[in-house]
């Protein structure tokens, strides 16, 4: 389905890792598209995806609901994309992922718009340990109670050229001798595409993802957190020995590090980490996944070396070498 020319979308967060992808896929549809952002000043990276006057950033924080609902203003569809990693100052959980979430589902309804999507992350449970995720839980229950229609997409971790796992561990390689296993490396994941999930984004902002459902968005691979750093050696050309770390050397290790700016790891990313992070039974059996909406995911292998290939020794002149 494409959308007719002239609709408009408002995308919060759109300047960001899966906002840039989400707005590209949306352009190619034809959609106007609002980016609503804190500093529009940073955002003109995301102009260019799409045609002259077709991609527009705006100022918006969802902190101040007047901003939220001066946004929305005219928009035929809304996608919220709004969220942290870790907190610093009022840039807290409850405040972005909580009372933000809320903020943008209120002011859709506000402003007659029935079509809402909110990204989430999967292990978002009302009782999860971890703030993150009781954060990311808060805000579902908030869009679909709030625009019932709504659709919530809960992604794996997410990979992709500007991606902070693949990338930050690869970066590790050049200044450190060895990479930590955090909890030996037993944590299963499913990394997803961004790609994929721009597209689904794109499919739902179009009307042809069923709302009032909550998707799980998963690659086609399941593997441990070792088997990840092991691909992404593999994928550098480079040997680093994989040293377990204990969970409690961890969380000591992160009590400190969460006090920097753009933390490596926080205690709470830690807690995220104990559980495996992979699609349900249940979604699978449901539909309520990439496939269900008509999605093959996309491999790794098929994307990882267009951006690791930075890493290497040589970098990109690695396999240009003369011996």
């Amino acid at each position: 389905m494409t959308a007719d020319r002239g609709k408009l979308v408002t995308i919060f967060g759109g300047s960001g890792f899966i906002g840039r992808h989400a707005v590209r896929a949306l352009a190619k549809r034809g959609w106007r598209i609002r980016v609503a952002v804190r500093r529009p000043d940073l955002a003109g990276h995301v102009q260019p995806l799409g045609a002259v006057g077709q991609i527009m950033p705006v100022q918006a924080n969802l902190r101040y609901r007047w901003s939220v609902d001066r946004a929305v203003e005219g928009a035929d569809a809304v996608v919220n994309l709004v969220g942290i990693l870790s907190e610093s100052g009022r840039q807290t959980f409850g405040a972005v992922q909580g009372f933000g979430a809320r903020a943008v589902a209120e002011a859709a309804r506000g402003a007659g718009i029935s079509n809402l999507i909110q990204m989430s992350a999967l292990g978002a449970t009302a009782n999860s340990e971890s703030l993150y995720a009781r954060s990311k839980a808060e805000g579902e229950a908030a869009a679909l109670e709030t625009v019932p229609g709504a659709v919530v997409f809960r992604p794996s971790i997410v990979f992709g050229p500007e991606d902070q796992f693949f990338n930050r561990f690869a970066n590790l390689t050049r200044f450190m001798p060895f990479l930590p296993l955090i909890g030996g490396g037993t944590t299963r994941l499913q990394p997803v595409f961004v790609g994929d999930i721009a597209e689904a984004i794109a499919r739902a902002v179009d009307g042809a993802v069923p709302g009032g459902r909550v998707y799980e968005l998963g690659g086609p691979e399941v593997k441990t957190f070792r088997e990840c750093l092991e691909l992404m050696l593999k994928e550098i050309e480079r040997s680093r020995p994989l040293l377990p770390l204990p969970w409690s050397v961890a969380r000591l290790q992160a009590s400190i590090m969460e006090w920097l700016p753009n933390p490596m790891m926080t205690r709470d990313q830690l807690k995220l980490l104990e559980v495996d992070n992979v699609v349900s039974h249940h979604a699978i059996a449901e539909g309520r996944t990439l496939q269900g909406i008509g999605i093959t995911p996309t491999s790794l292998a098929a994307v990882l070396p267009s951006y690791l290939v930075r890493f290497k020794p040589h970098g990109q002149f690695n396999d240009k070498r003369v011996a």
